[in-house]
């Protein structure tokens, strides 16, 4: 059922279904902002960040939060309409320099829109093949589409259940970097409770990160790109790549030692960036412990 409103919506023809969409997701929006419980965790979120701030501020920036998710499903749904993503890049030649060499790690976050960010980069016609490991929810609606849409834009996509993926799964994508390409995981979300994991400091606080992408950067000797998409305008957007991070451990005993900095590394980026754009956060759940 999740699916069908925008189901619906997409099929409405013209200039006047993107007036429509645009309308109804707001409005949809609005009424998961008033009837949501991830709205008491973003409320929280938003006062650790702002602890100077008062309640209504908190609440008015979980509102702008709930209605600016609504510009990824909008952008999704003027792309498949025809209209162009425009996008300007800071650091793209970073990413142009690691493909000659092993591929490399992208490392999104929830903050931005990554799906769009997957898609132009795979439109770019960059040198290297891009997989991207996404999670599989039970009852997925709009997720089920956005899967499909991303796959017809030439992403390889491998999914990844709450119940535990495959080892062949990690093993593909180690392959997929030795052979020169580009994996892209989430680096801020844990998904599922068996899944390894490792603690950062963030906002002053903790914050539990996936282990998965540093041990696949050990392993397989690619760097991690920390990597960041923000909208600017309608269907308009700016890229932001880090410089790359290596784990190349000397001996044994700095394998754990390099991970912890590669991640702590990573939140620090993460913070920064999202104290600059802190109402395109779209982590719905607990992050900061």
């Amino acid at each position: 059922m999740k699916g069908l409103w925008y189901i619906f919506l997409e099929r409405i023809p013209g200039s006047l279904g993107s007036w429509i969409f645009f309308i109804a997701s707001k409005g949809i929006a609005a009424g998961y902002f008033l009837f949501s419980k991830n709205v008491k965790e973003s409320r929280r979120f938003y006062r650790l960040l702002y602890p100077e701030k008062s309640s209504f501020h908190h609440r008015l920036c979980t509102f702008r939060q709930y209605q600016n998710f609504t510009t990824i499903h909008y952008d999704r749904f003027l792309a498949g309409k025809g209209m162009k993503t425009v996008f300007q890049s800071d650091g793209w030649e970073k990413l142009e320099l690691v493909q000659h060499h092993k591929g490399a790690i992208l490392l999104m976050s929830h903050l931005g829109n990554w799906e769009i960010a997957a898609r132009l980069l795979r439109q770019q016609k960059t040198q290297s093949s891009i997989l991207l490991y996404m999670g599989i929810k039970e009852k997925e609606g709009v997720e089920a589409l956005q899967k499909e849409q991303l796959k017809d834009s030439g992403v390889k996509i491998i999914g990844v259940p709450r119940d535990g993926g495959s080892p062949f799964d990690a093993l593909e994508g180690i392959r997929f970097l030795q052979d020169g390409g580009i994996v892209s995981m989430t680096g801020d979300i844990i998904w599922r409770s068996d899944q390894r994991s490792i603690q950062v400091n963030f906002m002053g606080r903790k914050a539990v990160l996936p282990q998965a992408p540093y041990i696949f950067a050990l392993v397989s000797g690619a760097p991690i790109l920390c990597f960041f998409s923000f909208r600017v305008g309608k269907n308009k957007y700016t890229f932001r790549f880090a410089e790359p991070i290596y784990i190349h451990p000397e001996n044994r005993k700095d394998r754990t030692r390099l991970i912890q900095e590669a991640a702590q590394q990573y939140a620090d980026l993460l913070e920064g960036e999202l104290r600059a754009h802190s109402l395109q956060w779209y982590h719905f759940d607990r992050f900061v412990l």
